[in-house]
């Protein structure tokens, strides 16, 4: 009779525990990181979990944020801190961690090297300017003087890029040459543009 007692209390002190894990969201914590590929050699990339959550990498490598969370928390992983020359974009990396408090293992962070690109102006009367257009991502770059120039903004190597004039000075026509590509490695500094 003590023996079935015993195991009645043992069954009540489970079911009771149970609930409680329940109640409280399962007591579980969970882990969130996943892979980091394409970074450059002898640079480094900060990520962060939540706005705070801050973890610096500088290997390609998987990863996990030092801060477990709970059953059903939200989790938003960015970029906090580019590397030079770099730019890092996050996939997979918001959601919520589900009621079993699995540990979130596929969040993904690529790297690709950015280069700039540009060229050089000439004929371009005093007193004017002219706009440049990159097709591909809509950001313009205004020249006022003839010379060697670079365009606004950074370029991931192996994307496109289209770079016509937007806007003429006045009385005059300027010409884009060498204005569509692939940006390489090592950039572009032979996009022409001649006005007359």
């Amino acid at each position: 009779m003590k023996i079935h007692k015993t195991k009645r209390n043992l069954a009540l002190s489970l079911a009771a525990a149970a609930a409680l894990l329940a109640a409280c969201g399962g007591g579980f914590l969970a882990n969130v990181g996943g892979q980091l590929t394409g970074l450059g050699s002898g640079l480094s990339v900060t990520l962060q979990n939540n706005l705070s959550d801050k973890l610096t990498l500088s290997s390609n490598q998987s990863f996990t944020f030092p801060t477990t969370l709970a059953a059903g928390a939200s989790y938003s992983v960015t970029v906090l801190t580019q590397p030079t020359g770099q730019t890092c974009t996050v996939s997979n990396g918001s959601g919520t961690i589900n009621t079993q408090g699995n540990s979130v293992t596929n969040v993904a962070v690529s790297c690709t090297s950015t280069v700039t690109l540009g060229g050089t102006l000439s004929g371009l009367p005093t007193s004017t300017l002219v706009t440049l257009l990159n097709q591909s991502g809509s950001t313009t770059t205004t020249l006022t003087t003839n010379g060697p120039f670079t365009l606004q903004g950074s370029w991931n190597v192996g994307a496109s890029y289209s770079i016509v004039v937007s806007q003429q000075p006045s009385g005059h026509t300027c010409v884009v040459t060498n204005g569509s590509g692939v940006v390489s490695a090592s950039g572009n500094t032979a996009i022409n543009v001649s006005c007359q």
